[in-house]
């Protein structure tokens, strides 16, 4: 009877275990979706003033994105990861002493420690 139990909890804490997973997948599958209208939404911001209502609706899908966890990188003057970076081009700085993002061409989005999309970058490269 007792190994009933154990085999029968060890089963339920593996389906737990597994819907978990899934429910994560499905996440991931309908951010990864909606990434290119946020994308759209950061390059209003930078390029040109949004009126309020479109500020507000811009507002609720990042708090959208924040419930889930999702964090945005990718920044000028940061060092290059390629774990988390995809180089689009490499060019070479004089004053750089270590590989660094020089341009973000898409920012990089990942939920906790895992990755959802590298950020796009252009490398400035020390010069040898």
């Amino acid at each position: 009877m007792q190994r009933e139990r154990a085999e029968f909890v060890n089963y339920r804490n593996r389906a737990q275990r597994e819907q978990e997973r899934f429910r994560q997948h499905g996440i991931i599958d309908v951010l990864t979706a909606l990434l290119p209208a946020l994308d759209d939404i950061d390059r209003i911001r930078e390029h040109s003033e949004m009126d309020d209502s479109f500020k507000a609706v811009a507002a609720k899908i990042d708090k959208a994105f924040e419930k889930f966890g999702v964090e945005k990188f990718g920044e000028k003057g940061e060092e290059f990861d390629p774990t988390k970076h995809e180089a689009i081009l490499h060019k070479p700085d004089a004053e750089a002493e270590k590989e660094t993002v020089d341009t973000v061409v898409e920012a990089g989005y990942r939920i906790g420690d895992r990755v959802i999309r590298a950020a796009r970058v252009v490398v400035a490269s020390p010069q040898n």
